[in-house]
């Protein structure tokens, strides 16, 4: 089934990656002049606005719309973010350290307060949730999120200060409904599956300084409590091909579940197209007491580098030691391998097509899950004015869904997902109003339907609220 997704993925990813490099005209380092997209759901990509320069910016006199990064109606007087850690467009900024195609679209209210550049996003989600078959469940819940960011220079180099909570703790501790999702625990003694956990109240606490080494080249520095690691690609919710939909990957906690770490520094270097950076970090995932700031530990490493070829193209590879990532099995480390690609295709005004294909492996040792397992990620969406249409499909190596004193527990299930869904967004001054839904079928092997059902049809409804500036 794997490669029949990955197949399917190479079939719609390659035909973009081929348009995007043979667009004329094309400055790889500056976004095509064309409509500018947008009801994008990003925070992180409202990071600057220009590529940086040894002189100043004079961006009252730079047409922002012609480069194609702002929403009609977005306020951006006096505003001189630029991209956090070098000497790129600040579109390309995505969640923590990572990147994302500088042509990505993005909204936020942006403003001015004394010497320092201000940017505000958020978004809340009302969602009715219905897993299907014997193991599912129904439930309403609020899922949300406000980012908060000052910038400004300081010393010859750019100072970034991010905070991000959620009141998604709310929902209590076991979360909401989600079959085949599995990892951290809501009572510090079982672990959670079939349900996808709550964000922190405290998502990320975070400085970022940078500073031109020499012409084109930038080095930074990166610390949070909590914070990103230089591990895995843009997170799912902050990125445009995943954020559309209310709900988290199967694959979570392959590819990007360290977005919220309690303790990370990250040094590194980057030019106009490439990154080299890595962090030091606490491997312990974050525990059942969403409401506190936990211990950092800086126990754990990761290396990653990223590649931005084209406006339309980014790409990553990184490794990391997760030492004793969950509390339940104190003994385990984890060796965590990813690599993804993201295509983005702006289409004209109100119209963007952004695609990601992405791949973690688990490698634990020092336990009893002494087994590698593989998640393949698969998803896409494309906006086309007021419509958003989205997908996700899915291929995880599963060894949690059953508990140890059960005659499947321990065993390794390799499952599919696919999910299909859309919403249409009303827009009333700074706000945008979402209303949509999704629905989700399994591929599940023969020995686990007795437990899940042979067909099961899992679906969502949901309204959102988000600011858009």
């Amino acid at each position: 089934m794997r490669y029949l997704l990955l197949l399917a993925a190479a079939t719609v990813l390659t035909p973009q990656i081929a348009g995007a490099q043979a667009m004329p005209g094309m400055d790889m380092r500056t976004p095509p002049a064309a409509d500018p997209p947008v009801q994008a759901q990003d925070p992180h990509q409202a990071m600057g606005h220009g590529t940086r320069t040894e002189a100043p910016i004079d961006h009252a006199a730079m047409d922002h719309a012609a480069m194609g990064h702002v929403m009609p109606g977005m306020n951006m007087a006096g505003s001189s973010m630029k991209g956090m850690l070098g000497p790129y467009p600040m579109t390309r900024d995505a969640s923590g350290t990572a990147w994302q195609p500088d042509s990505s679209p993005m909204l936020a209210i942006m403003g001015r307060l004394g010497d320092w550049s201000t940017m505000f996003h958020g978004f809340a989600t009302l969602a009715y949730d219905d897993q299907g078959g014997p193991r599912g469940d129904d439930k309403t819940f609020v899922a949300s999120m406000l980012m908060a960011v000052g910038q400004r220079d300081l010393g010859g180099g750019t100072l970034t200060l991010k905070a991000m909570g959620s009141l998604d703790p709310l929902m209590g501790r076991d979360g909401y409904p989600l079959l085949l999702a599995t990892g951290e625990t809501a009572d510090g003694r079982t672990e959670l599956v079939d349900r996808q956990h709550p964000h922190d109240a405290a998502m990320e606490l975070s400085a970022t300084y940078s500073r031109p080494l020499a012409p084109g080249l930038s080095a930074f520095v990166y610390v949070g409590l909590p914070g990103e690691p230089a591990l895995g690609p843009a997170t799912y919710m902050h990125r445009f091909s995943g954020m559309a939909s209310p709900e988290a990957p199967i694959g979570h906690h392959w590819l990007d579940a360290t977005h919220v770490t309690f303790g990370v520094a990250t040094i590194g270097v980057a030019t106009d197209t490439l990154k080299l950076e890595t962090s030091l970090f606490t491997g312990r995932e974050p525990d059942e007491k969403r409401w506190n700031i936990e211990r950092p530990r800086f126990d754990s490493w990761s290396v990653r580098g990223s590649w931005n070829p084209t406006a339309n193209l980014s790409m990553q590879v990184s490794h990391g030691f997760l030492h004793s990532p969950e509390g339940l099995h104190p003994e385990e480390d984890v060796h965590r391998t990813t690599a993804s690609i993201t295509h983005n295709l702006p289409l004209g005004t109100r119209r963007n097509w952004q695609t990601t294909l992405a791949w973690g492996r688990n490698d634990p040792s020092g336990g009893d899950h002494a087994h590698a397992t593989d998640a393949f990620l698969f998803d896409s969406a494309i906006q086309l004015g007021r419509w958003t249409m989205f997908g996700r499909a899915e291929n995880v190596d599963k060894d949690e869904l059953f508990a140890e004193d059960d005659a499947l527990g321990g065993r390794v299930f390799t499952v599919s997902k696919l999910s299909l869904g859309g919403y249409h967004s009303l827009p009333v001054g700074p706000l945008a109003f979402d209303l949509g839904g999704l629905v989700s079928k399994y591929a599940l092997p023969t020995a686990i339907e007795p437990a899940y059902g042979s067909n099961p049809t899992s679906y969502m409804l949901f309204a959102r609220v988000r600011i858009v500036g």
